[in-house]
């Protein structure tokens, strides 16, 4: 007699996963969760007494193949919280916080722990962001997945009042370009840093480099940080024009998706500190300045607008944040200096 489990599919080992989540996931809850997890659906509760006309922000997003450097190390508890983290700023730009988010985990064969870690870090960043983990998908695909690997994406659901929706319009010459520091790659340019440092440098991830202050793991896998909680409190302050999230695309396509007709962006590189990860990567394989600044944040997480009278008040809330460019006469063109 032939079971699921003959196919390579232990429901057993689902079950157990899903035992270890639940408790994670729990300690997200807040009074709008409606549900449990194990629902067929996440239910939460959609009403927004304080919003004129509220508005619902989605985005979906994966950790791409920084999972490598996860595998590679058997760390786990970190990516979850780089996926939510993320998801967390493609929705703040807008000017949305964060309500609900859904996770889904796919392997060849389900290890519950390894499951669980990477839950845990989601459950982290949840609570840290505010966020409740709703809900989900853990599946178990034989032979779909190399042994011992996983795949996984993350979809949030935010919610911004529309008069106070960020959308850079407003943005026009003269304006500042400020920057809040990321502390890493966040997740983004990992296959050419994996080749940067694997093939070309022929390092390994536990090699310690004195120019990073670590290892070569430790490096690439610094979390994708949030910054909700530097920006959050200055969203209905009427400071802020323009939001960009440097993901993938690096500086020169994630700029121009906030920016009007006419204006173009001026950036000083030089006037923030770039991470030695950046400067030892360009090294390494000889990597224009055009394609660093396309593929990599270079130290930037975030890019904030403001007029040239409210810097200073940004300034003083965020201290971090620095002055890296303006906005000048163009066409939604990037320019590095």
């Amino acid at each position: 007699m032939i079971s699921y489990a003959d196919a390579g599919v232990s429901i057993d080992n689902a079950n157990l996963a899903v035992a270890k989540i639940r408790e994670y996931a729990r300690s997200t809850f807040n009074e709008r969760t409606l549900t449990e997890i194990g629902s067929f659906g996440g239910m939460f509760a959609g009403a927004f007494p304080d919003m004129a006309e509220p508005i619902l922000v989605a985005s979906a997003d994966g950790v791409g193949t920084k999972l490598k450097l996860a595998f590679e190390t058997g760390i786990h508890n970190t990516v979850g919280a780089d996926l939510v983290n993320h998801c967390v700023n493609d929705i703040l730009v807008q000017g949305a916080r964060p309500l609900f988010f859904l996770d889904y985990f796919a392997t060849g064969k389900l290890e519950p722990d390894v499951t669980a870690s990477v839950v845990e870090g989601m459950a982290r960043a949840c609570r840290e962001n505010g966020c409740v983990l709703l809900g989900g998908e853990t599946a178990e695909m034989p032979d779909f997945y190399p042994p011992g690997e996983y795949d996984l994406a993350g979809f949030i659901v935010g919610v911004v009042d529309k008069q106070k929706v960020i959308d850079g319009k407003s943005i026009k010459p003269g304006d500042v370009v400020l920057g809040i520091p990321s502390n890493g790659l966040q997740t983004n340019g990992y296959s050419l840093a994996r080749k940067l440092f694997f093939e070309v440098g022929g390092y390994r991830v536990d090699d310690h480099i004195d120019e990073l202050g670590t290892t070569v793991g430790e490096a690439l896998l610094a979390t994708h940080s949030s910054f909700l909680l530097q920006i959050g409190p200055l969203l209905d302050s009427g400071l802020i024009k323009g939001l960009a999230h440097i993901t993938g695309g690096g500086f020169l396509e994630n700029i121009p998706r906030i920016l009007p007709d006419g204006v173009s962006v001026e950036i000083n590189r030089g006037s923030w500190p770039e991470l030695p990860v950046f400067r030892m990567m360009q090294r390494l394989g000889n990597v224009s300045d055009t394609e660093m600044f396309r593929a990599f944040n270079m130290g930037i997480g975030m890019i904030v607008v403001c007029s040239r009278d409210g810097k200073g008040m940004l300034k003083d809330r965020i201290p971090e944040i620095r002055e890296i460019g303006s906005i000048i006469s163009g066409g939604k063109a990037v320019e590095i200096c």
